[in-house]
């Protein structure tokens, strides 16, 4: 009896970790239940703490402190990191169109919890945690406890707002998005599944009938144009030939070219004429185009070129061959040469057999070595994350500065690392499957703290009259801004219902409901969008939910 009693009862550092990983174990396991399709996932360890620390279950107030700490930062950071490398490029995109909508829906969200705060004379500590429940956003809650401890006003209220209102906030997203799909949705708000649409590049061949290229090299006519364009291959007189950057155009000479969707019509009156065939399916073997050529894919393994641009690598000119697309983070990028290569991007690179082997030797293509951890951008990422967040910064009308905190600055910092690290020589790249291990272990330890701290008096407040109030209140928020706002981006915005479900999800910080998204429709729109508008709003709710509290408080 002792023996288990020093296991999960007596205060040590061994009886939480038992308590945590219990938790985290117990919670894992029960959010695989599904229930009408619908599960919580990893959200039910947030629950399963709850009923622990309603049972009497505690552990160290320090151990407790810092495990939840070092969860959110971990979480917040890996996340960060793994967006990075194709945040950027989501934003310059389709990223102004995604973003009004979801900062709508941020806007309507908190206006309508001010409201309802007065006009139910609910105190905003205690509505700010109401708030992060219904949008499911357990970082702004790390933000808007903070902020209260600052102020000398206990947080635990707003953690227990959280804890009411946050399993109606991840069912209030997927019951407005039934509702959307059901009353809202018309038949050109669901397009068939386009492959051009889901890429960031566009594959033409062109015929060149321009008599102003005549005898003009590929290099001279690239430098002059103001269009961004790779060839690929070119034919002369039937005849396949790698596009060396000197090499001559003549009349009749067929190139085939990688561009932007945006950019195909300005590039068909430059070379000429545009030929009719679809070069952008799935089903296209590119080596059987011709018998001369090959084309192959290799991964940058190598340290020594992570960091390099594409031209100083010289690989056209040294080895007989052509980059034509370039895949980071399931993005497709044009291979231009002021393009900033990082490990693991994967090249497809067209030319002889022998080249390819060579190019090869020098990119490195070794999967095996991309196994190995990176552990040093993560630590150090997660110093200057930290540091981001305590620089204070000050808000005029406002007496207390704000700051980005444990969950705004890590995640800055690492959608940061994650994009230019690689121009500092930094390596950056982990597997999806190690960021992923990451991201669970920080969530997990963060949301069994969480429910731990705020079990004590959960059901308490449950049964209280106010109990009931704060649930109906929260999944007004929850449901109405993101039906009001879906309508919004589908008639005004002119948005795919996919990419829609998308936006509203990841401006809500609900990857369950996402879950369910991908379910509904085909591509990966609903994916791509949740990307995209994911860490600014994050960003952004960790910001205002300080401000309203430091405002309104």
């Amino acid at each position: 009896m002792d023996y288990l009693n020093s296991l999960f009862v007596e205060h040590s550092a061994l009886q939480a970790i038992v308590v945590l990983s219990l938790i985290s174990a117990l919670g894992v396991v029960l959010g695989k239940i599904r229930v009408c399709g619908i599960s919580l996932g990893i959200t039910f360890v947030f629950f399963v703490g709850i009923l622990a620390g309603h049972a009497g279950l505690t552990i160290d107030g320090n151990m407790l402190f810092y495990a939840e700490t070092f969860g959110l930062v971990l979480f917040v950071y890996a996340l960060g990191l793994q967006v990075g490398p194709g945040f950027f490029s989501s934003m310059r995109t389709e990223g102004t169109k995604l973003i009004t909508p979801s900062l709508c829906l941020l806007a309507v969200g908190t206006l309508a919890a001010i409201g309802l705060s007065y006009a139910f004379g609910i105190a905003m500590s205690d509505m700010s945690g109401i708030l992060c429940g219904a949008t499911t956003n357990t970082p702004a809650l790390a933000a808007a406890q903070q902020t209260l401890e600052q102020m000398g006003i206990d947080g635990s209220e707003a953690a227990l707002g959280c804890a009411l209102t946050y399993p109606l906030g991840v069912v209030g997203v997927i019951l407005a998005i039934i509702v959307l799909r059901r009353f809202f949705v018309r038949k050109c708000d669901i397009p068939a599944p386009d492959e051009k649409h889901k890429k960031n590049v566009f594959i033409a061949s062109y015929r060149v009938t321009n008599p102003a290229l005549f005898g003009r090299s590929i290099s001279e006519i690239a430098d002059n144009s103001h269009n961004h364009f790779v060839i690929s291959r070119m034919w002369h007189n039937g005849h396949v030939l790698i596009p060396m950057s000197e090499r001559e155009l003549h009349e009749n000479d067929v190139l085939l070219v990688i561009t932007k969707p945006e950019e195909a019509d300005s590039l068909r009156m430059l070379f000429g004429e545009q030929e009719k065939k679809d070069w952008n399916g799935s089903d296209i073997d590119w080596n059987k185009i011709d018998s001369e050529l090959i084309s192959q894919r290799i991964l940058v393994t190598r340290p020594e070129i992570n960091g390099k641009k594409l031209s100083s690598l010289r690989l056209r000119n040294n080895y007989g061959i052509n980059i034509s697309r370039v895949y980071r983070s399931g993005v497709q990028l044009l291979a231009t040469p002021g393009l900033v290569l990082q490990l693991g991007d994967r090249l497809t690179v067209v030319g002889e057999a022998a080249d390819i082997k060579r190019v090869e030797k020098i990119l490195g293509n070794a999967v095996q070595s991309l196994n190995e951890p990176n552990l040093v951008s993560v630590f150090i990422g997660m110093i200057l994350g930290l540091m981001v967040g305590s620089i204070p910064l000050a808000v005029p009308g406002i007496s207390l500065p704000v700051k980005l905190g444990l969950a705004g600055g890590p995640i800055i910092v690492g959608i940061l690392i994650g994009t230019f690290g690689p121009r500092l020589h930094m390596v950056t790249y982990t597997t999806q499957s190690a960021n992923m291990m990451l991201r669970a272990l920080g969530l997990n330890l963060y949301l069994a703290c969480l429910g731990l701290d705020a079990g004590a008096h959960f059901f308490e407040t449950v049964v209280r009259p106010e109990g009931a109030l704060w649930l109906a209140v929260g999944f007004v928020i929850t449901f109405v801004p993101v039906v009001l706002v879906g309508i919004f981006a589908m008639r005004c915005m002119k948005l795919d219902f996919g990419s829609v479900t998308g936006l509203l999800c990841g401006s809500m910080a609900n990857p369950m409901a996402l879950n369910y998204a991908n379910e509904l429709t085909d591509g990966d729109n609903p994916s791509v969008a949740y990307a995209t508008v994911y860490p600014v709003c994050m960003f952004l709710r960790v910001i205002i939910i300080q401000l309203v509290v430091m405002f309104f408080v």
